[in-house]
């Protein structure tokens, strides 16, 4: 029963975290962390992410261009950056490690404690890969509130507002932690417990053999 469990936790887990990193790789390299839609121009829409900016047009064609020194960019995004790289490289790293240690990975049947090891490597990894996707996502997104909100800022200027990489990264964070966590949970090893010896009380008769007392003639018939 517990093994059966362990299994299907594994293989959840193992679901949630391939589908967390290829999301978290998306949010990445795709430009729609912000959108920002032009009310004097509501044919072209803006599209803004890590790497670049692009303006879609009403007939679907859309420019992109890169953004500028890496130096010169706003702190978000530079950091933003960094931590979508490295959940990358984690969550990537994560799956490689945890594939071995999955009940019927035969070439480490023999190896529990190596399973076990590698299971918990792979979820810590992964566990970090949610986080180092949770921050920058949540990050710009709090940014981009204060940023609508600002009362500094005149009326008639547009506001950039959530991009569909935002919630995909969200979710991608989300799916990250919970897979790292489910395959950490199932590394614990099975609790084996023997079943009780019941053994019979001794007699009183029995008891005296055992310390060499011999019993006289005229009570044997009492013992018997």
């Amino acid at each position: 029963m517990a093994g059966s469990w362990r299994a299907k936790a594994q293989a959840g887990g193992m679901l949630l975290a391939f589908l967390g990193w290829v999301s978290s790789c998306v949010t990445t390299f795709v430009p729609l962390w912000k959108n920002l839609n032009l009310e004097l121009n509501e044919l072209e829409v803006w599209t803004m992410g890590l790497w670049q900016v692009c303006i879609t047009r009403e007939e679907g064609v859309a420019e992109c261009q890169a953004h500028g020194s890496f130096l010169a960019l706003p702190p978000e995004l530079r950091i933003s950056r960094l931590l979508m790289c490295l959940s990358n490289g984690l969550g990537l790293l994560g799956c490689l490690l945890a594939a071995p240690g999955l009940e019927g990975w035969t070439p480490c049947e023999d190896k529990p404690e190596l399973k076990r090891w590698l299971l918990l490597t792979g979820g810590a990894a992964l566990g970090s890969a949610g986080m180092a996707t949770l921050a920058p996502v949540s990050w710009v997104a709090y940014n981009t509130v204060l940023d609508f909100w600002d009362d500094t800022v005149p009326d008639i200027l547009p506001r950039w507002e959530f991009g569909e990489a935002t919630f995909l990264g969200w979710f991608a964070g989300v799916f990250l932690a919970a897979g790292g966590l489910l395959l950490a949970c199932s590394a614990h090893p099975n609790r084996t417990t023997s079943p009780p010896v019941h053994t019979c009380p001794k007699t009183s008769a029995t008891r005296g053999l055992a310390r060499g007392h011999h019993l006289h003639p005229k009570n044997a018939d009492l013992v018997i």
